[in-house]
């Protein structure tokens, strides 16, 4: 692969475009040295730059982005694309400068331009929610994977094509980002992509450029009110990508009122799933019903059915009814995006299909041959305690999680969480009541406290979780290693620890530093300690 500055997914072999098109089709003003070159890039960091980029000067809180020109120019940018406000700052590069009144709100289509990415495009995935994006992602792409079919993967944790894997930083990339993975993963014959989208992907238009063949939606509950004043807000941003110039189709999970909206409001043809009790309504009035079958601290069998009296069991190797949900709403994407139940079923059922492993010989278990980093991932091994590592950080996740647990356990649970700092503050009571009241146990530490004060962030869930559960065994340890080796003293055989917060994370920050620190691998060391590993 070609050198570049930056891990981001790009083309090996890029095309190159006419500078003097691209501006003549866009209809910029241009200034400076005349546009004589070709462009083969674009990106809005100049330490991504690489020769034959369009560098994009966006102006920032702090900085304006124009004022990096010179060290584009040094590595290799051919253009500046920048504001008004940017043309003085992005001239003493000696660069040609493009303008636009609003850059950011040009990114999709420049990118989608130069990378050319409406040519011959996979079928293309969206899935968006609060909670359980990132694992119907995966669960897409492992029944894809179980299909056949090679597809290619952005989510939260990770963008993978194939083998090749980066960490991801944000949950949905920037716009530049994102078709340039595209152009990549074109190179790789990559059939289906599937991407996660998050509220701010949206407004901030980091999908922007694209069509999706099928998108899903999972739930919204509390999160994210420190980017969005209010709820409803926050379903805006999600709404708008149920619109035409966003997606071709969409399928929808109507257990709560904010689905029920969205199925009724969306603007492209829509299908909707219930995982409500056959009693419920909602349950009667979508198209597609899921019935649990069995839950186990390491699998949930479910029932799929839909019209025409089509219906798929199978399983999932993860703990929860709502992972069953997650993996429900990933198969009637599938199908919505031309895939037959049938084959689903075939693929699934251990006999077709293949996983790309060594179990393709026909003896892999059947069900959805899934594994999601982070997301109600048990660490532990066949004695002591059952411990799960999970990234759920919203009142949402600790309940559907707990509730889970419960169901699946005669043990005890016991808790270790903490909050966000610089994030949505108006969520942290709620989760330490819910922690309290569903849990055995509860030991609050650090997560991400960033720049406030760590010890106000635990004083808030502390008081909280009194609150909830007057009497309940609560314990405050701030650093996380010895919080989780807290809960593991107090545990027993049969019982589980859920360390929710970290998931698939190696770093804690705080100030500014990411300290490296991943919970899975520190729970699997504590558990040597103790001699249950």
């Amino acid at each position: 692969m070609a050198d570049r500055a930056s891990s981001a997914l790009r083309p090996e072999h890029p095309i190159a475009r006419s500078l003097p098109h691209l501006v003549e089709d866009f209809g910029f003003e241009q200034v400076g040295p005349p546009v004589s070159d070709v462009v083969s890039g674009i990106t809005i960091s100049s330490r991504d730059v690489v020769p034959g980029d369009l560098y994009v000067g966006l102006k920032g809180a702090r900085f304006h982005g124009a004022s990096f020109a010179q060290a584009a120019r040094d590595a290799g940018a051919v253009a500046i694309l920048t504001d008004p406000e940017g043309v003085p700052l992005a001239a003493e590069a000696g660069l040609p400068v493009i303008v636009t009144p609003e850059p950011r709100l040009a990114l999709g289509e420049l990118a989608a331009w130069i990378y050319r990415t409406r040519e011959e495009p996979p079928t293309l995935f969206g899935v968006t929610g609060t909670n359980g994006k990132t694992s119907v992602a995966y669960l897409l792409e492992a029944i894809l994977r179980q299909l056949g079919i090679v597809a290619g993967l952005s989510t939260t944790a990770e963008r993978r094509i194939g083998d090749e894997t980066i960490v991801s930083t944000l949950t949905t990339p920037e716009a530049t980002e994102i078709h340039a993975m595209l152009a990549r993963m074109r190179e790789a014959h990559v059939r289906s992509v599937i991407l996660e989208v998050s509220a701010q992907a949206i407004t901030q238009h980091r999908v922007d450029g694209i069509v999706f063949d099928v998108v899903g939606f999972t739930n919204l509950s509390h999160d994210h009110l420190d980017d969005y004043s209010t709820m409803e807000t926050y379903y805006a941003a999600k709404r708008e990508l149920f619109q035409p110039d966003r997606a071709k189709r969409g399928v929808v999970i109507v257990d709560a009122e904010w689905g029920e909206r969205l199925a009724s409001e969306s603007r492209i043809p829509l299908t909707t799933i219930s995982t409500a009790p056959s009693s419920d309504a909602r349950f009667g009035e979508a198209q597609w019903h899921l019935t649990i079958d069995d839950e186990t601290a390491d699998r949930t069998t479910f029932t799929l059915s839909g019209p025409d009296h089509r219906s798929l069991t199978t399983s999932v190797p993860l703990l929860g009814s709502f992972m069953a949900a997650n993996a429900a709403l990933a198969i009637v994407m599938l199908v919505e995006s031309g895939f037959d139940l049938g084959a689903i079923a075939h693929a699934l059922s251990g006999e077709g299909g293949s996983n790309g492993s060594a179990q393709d010989d026909g003896d892999r278990e059947p069900g959805i041959d899934v594994y999601i980093p982070g997301r109600a991932e048990k660490v532990s091994g066949d004695r002591g305690p059952v411990v799960y590592i999970d990234y759920g950080h919203t009142p949402d996740a600790f309940t559907l999680t707990l509730e889970s647990i419960r169901r699946v356990t005669d043990g005890r649970i016991i808790m270790v969480f903490g909050a966000d700092g610089d994030r949505d503050p108006s969520k942290r009571e709620e989760m330490g009541a819910i922690a309290a009241r569903l849990a055995d146990a509860v030991v609050v530490t650090d997560f991400h406290p960033r720049y406030e004060d760590p010890a106000a962030i635990r004083r808030v869930l502390l008081d909280s979780a009194r609150a909830a559960a007057p009497g309940r065994e609560i314990y405050e340890v701030a650093d996380p290693r010895a919080a989780f080796r807290k809960a593991l003293s107090i545990a027993s055989e049969g019982d589980v620890v859920l360390y929710a917060g970290p998931g698939h994370e190696d770093y804690h920050e705080v100030a500014g530093e990411k300290i490296p620190y991943s919970a899975r691998d520190d729970a699997r060391n504590a558990l040597h300690e103790h001699g249950w590993l």
